[in-house]
C-alpha cells in the first residue's frame, strides 16, 4: 500500500496519459478505472465533491424533441452505465399488455397479433400518463378479471376491420390496397376509447395514439377480419422490452486522435481518407509556421497539411494504422471520462426529459441505499 505521507500532485500530462484509453493496432490499453485512493503511490485520490463540481460537465449536442445527443463529461464508467440502464429499464411508460381476441381470420397468429401489438409505441397528454395514470395490479386467483381494472391504470383500445373486395377497382390493377379494402392495417387504425375520467386528460392534442400511425399490422385479403380489444397498462422496461420509454439509449468514448509528426501533402489528402468525413482537415501551411524552427514545416509554405477537425465524428476505425507511412506519425485514443450519449425515444417522453428522469431515479436510489449502508456498517 502507498505510503500516506509526501503527497504530490500529478502533472496535466500524467492526468492526461492516466485518463486516455490508448487505441493501437491490434490491442486496447489502459482500459481499467484508476482515479481512487492508494492507487498511485504519494498521491491523493479521495473524491472530494468540490472537485467533481468543478470538473463535471454536460454538453448537448442535439436536443430535438424524440433525439437528443449530449457529452457527460467527468464521471466515472460506472457512473454513466447506470444512467443508461436506467433510461432503459428504470422509467415507466404504458403499452399494451392484454390483447382480448374476439376474431381473428388473418394468417396471423393471435399470439404474434398480440405481440405486435404489444409493441407498438404510444404517446398521449404528458400530465395524464404521468400522474392520472397508476400502475395496474394483476387480479388475484380468487378476485373477477376486471377486480382492479380502473380508468385510472387500465387504458382502452380497439381494433376491428374486415377485408372486403372494392367494386371500384380498376381491371388491370394489381395492387392489393387498391383491390381491396381494408388489405393492410396499421397502427393508425387503433382506436382509443376513453374510460371514466380519461376524457379529461386525453382530448384533442393529447389523445393516445400511435407514435407513428404507419406501423404494419397485419395483412389481409377477402374474407378475413380481426376484432380487437386492447388494455393497456403502466410498466417498466426491466419488466418487459415493450415498456422501455427509448428506443436506443447508448453512449461512446470521446475520440481522440493526436497528430505527432507534420502530414503533407498526398500523404495528408490519404490521411483525411482514412477517418470518416469531417474528422480531419486539409489546410494551408502558413509562412509563420513555414518560418518556426522546429514545427517541420520549415520549407512547406503553401502546402496541404493534415488537421484534426472534428474528433467526435471519428468512429475509430483504426483504419489509419494499417498504412506504414503513418507510422508514428498519429496516436489513437478516447478520453476515460467523457462519454458521448444518444437517446432516442419512444415517444412518451422527450428525449432530454429521460436524461433528467434518470437522475431523479439514481438519487432516489441512492436515498434507499444509504441508510441500509449505514446500518450494516453500525451491525458489524
Amino acid at each position: 500500500m502507498a505510503p500516506s505521507s509526501g503527497r504530490r500532485a500529478p502533472s496535466a500530462a500524467e492526468l492526461e496519459e492516466r485518463n486516455t484509453v490508448g487505441i493501437r493496432k491490434e490491442i486496447v490499453t489502459n482500459t481499467v478505472s484508476d482515479d481512487y485512493p492508494d492507487n498511485y503511490a504519494n498521491e491523493e485520490h479521495a473524491w472530494d465533491k468540490e472537485d467533481f463540481r468543478r470538473t463535471f460537465k454536460v454538453q448537448f449536442h442535439q436536443n430535438d424533441q424524440f433525439e437528443a445527443q449530449f457529452s457527460l463529461i467527468g464521471v466515472d464508467a460506472s457512473i454513466a452505465n447506470a444512467f443508461r440502464r436506467i433510461m432503459i429499464a428504470d422509467i415507466p411508460s404504458l403499452a399494451i399488455e392484454t390483447v382480448f381476441v374476439n376474431n381473428n381470420t388473418s394468417v396471423i397468429q393471435d399470439e404474434v397479433l398480440a405481440h405486435r401489438l404489444g409493441l407498438i409505441p404510444f404517446t398521449g397528454g404528458k400530465k395524464g400518463l404521468r400522474d392520472f395514470m397508476g400502475f395496474w395490479r394483476k387480479p388475484g386467483p380468487e378476485e373477477d378479471a376486471y377486480a382492479t381494472t380502473f380508468d385510472t391504470n387500465t387504458v382502452s383500445l380497439k381494433l376491428a376491420a374486415k377485408c372486403t373486395r372494392n367494386k371500384d377497382a380498376p381491371r388491370d390493377s394489381r395492387d392489393p390496397k387498391v383491390l381491396y379494402d381494408n388489405a393492410h392495417i396499421y397502427a393508425r387504425d387503433i382506436v382509443f376509447e376513453p374510460l371514466g375520467g380519461q376524457a379529461k386528460w386525453f382530448s384533442g392534442e393529447d389523445t393516445i395514439r400511435p407514435v407513428n400511425p404507419d406501423i404494419l399490422i397485419v395483412k389481409m385479403r377477402p374474407g378475413q377480419e380481426i376484432d380487437i380489444e386492447m388494455h393497456m397498462h403502466k410498466g417498466y422496461g426491466w419488466d418487459h422490452a415493450k415498456y422501455s420509454p427509448v428506443a436506443t439509449a447508448s453512449y461512446r468514448l470521446m475520440p481522440k486522435i493526436t497528430i505527432l509528426q507534420p502530414i503533407l501533402g498526398a500523404d495528408a489528402e490519404k490521411f483525411a481518407n482514412c477517418f470518416v468525413p469531417g474528422v480531419i482537415g486539409l489546410e494551408r501551411v502558413t509562412r509563420q509556421e513555414a518560418k518556426t524552427k522546429g514545427s517541420g514545416y520549415e520549407g512547406h509554405e503553401g502546402e496541404l497539411k493534415a488537421v484534426v477537425k472534428d474528433a467526435m465524428r471519428d468512429t475509430v476505425s483504426r483504419e489509419v494504422l494499417r498504412h506504414p507511412e503513418f507510422e508514428g506519425k498519429v496516436k489513437l485514443g478516447r478520453r476515460k471520462d467523457h462519454f458521448i450519449f444518444s437517446i432516442e425515444s419512444a415517444g412518451q417522453w422527450d428525449s432530454d426529459e429521460l436524461f433528467m428522469e434518470s437522475v431523479k431515479t439514481l438519487k432516489k436510489k441512492c436515498g434507499i441505499l444509504r441508510p441500509q449502508v449505514t446500518n450494516m456498517v453500525q451491525t458489524f
